[in-house]
């Protein structure tokens, strides 16, 4: 008997990934369709990366922070797409202990930060439109420097909450998350050990990440909308419309699969539920932020022409 407690006291040091799905003849088929997703989302935020950098004209606090949404949605496809993939074509895809703790630390710092700079897009939205006298001296280099280091640190902060609560736990029940990747409450049903402080940690975070972006979005956007109404052109409301369409796109796109993933009530269907939509926020949308913003930007379709033009000559 005391040698099964010493047994069971022992935490695991590996976890096995379930995957996405269980079902052989779809593995083929979804690695291709998540390799060709990661392949246009490393191109897509890549390209757009490249061109803020290289055009002067592209150098505004709009594309500043447009430059660091396109940063993190490429890191996105670094920490979470590669056990995706080898969950396809591996009958065991395994991860260490570490590594699913650095898993997760930079899963939740990329989402943080997401979020926050989502909301510091928002706010540089409202000046342009609604203070444009004064826009390029409330949204200085400076206030956007201390916008997007605010927005790391939050991330930074949410992450070694999250991470270092993750560690306390002891792990010796069983080491199958039911998930593609480490995330928090898949962790969590694994933990022989009390995860109180856990979701404490995890309804404080979440909480104060959902209640200072969203009201700062909306509060944003009913201005905005507000001075929308007033004016008397309907060439400048739609301008100012149209300025603000890519990013209620993304925002409507990342925070829908974001609150239908930890946002649902618990059911025997509710893990596979949770896994297609995280899908949606960890591939799908880093994939589209690209195409959005270039394909309703004049700016951003200009520089590709002369990008594409100097190449060519």
């Amino acid at each position: 008997m005391k040698e099964m407690n010493m047994e069971n006291n022992v935490s695991v040091m590996e976890f096995i990934l379930m995957g996405l799905t269980d079902q052989p003849e779809l593995q083929l088929p979804l690695f291709f369709l998540f390799f060709i997703n990661n392949v246009v989302t490393v191109v897509g935020n890549l390209s757009l990366i490249y061109l803020i950098c290289l055009n002067l004209h592209l150098h505004t606090p709009m594309y500043f922070f447009l430059f660091n949404l396109s940063f993190i949605d490429l890191c996105y496809s670094f920490v979470c797409t590669p056990k995706l993939l080898m969950g396809f074509v591996l009958e065991r895809n395994i991860i260490s202990f570490t590594g699913c703790m650095i898993q997760l630390f930079f899963f939740c710092f990329f989402v943080n930060s997401e979020c926050y700079v989502l909301t510091a897009m928002a706010y540089d939205r409202y000046v342009a439109i609604c203070q444009p006298l004064l826009y390029m001296a409330i949204m200085s280099p400076r206030t956007c420097s201390l916008l997007i280091f605010g927005s790391y640190m939050m991330g930074f902060a949410g992450a070694m909450l999250h991470t270092g609560c993750m560690i306390r736990l002891i792990f010796c029940d069983s080491n199958i998350i039911n998930h593609y990747m480490c995330d928090i409450f898949p962790l969590l049903q694994l933990s022989c050990s009390s995860i109180y402080l856990n979701e404490l940690v995890s309804s404080v975070v979440v909480g104060t990440v959902i209640i200072i972006s969203s009201l700062i979005i909306f509060i944003s956007y009913a201005l905005i909308l507000f001075n929308i109404s007033h004016v008397s052109s309907a060439r400048g409301s739609s301008k100012a419309i149209s300025t603000c369409g890519s990013h209620i796109i993304t925002v409507g796109l990342f925070y829908g699969s974001g609150v239908l993933t930890y946002v649902r009530p618990s059911s025997a269907g509710s893990v596979g539920q949770g896994k297609f939509f995280s899908v949606c926020y960890t591939s799908v949308v880093p994939m589209l932020n690209p195409l959005i913003y270039s394909l309703r930007n004049k700016d951003v379709k200009l520089a590709l022409k002369r990008a594409l033009k100097r190449n060519t000559s």
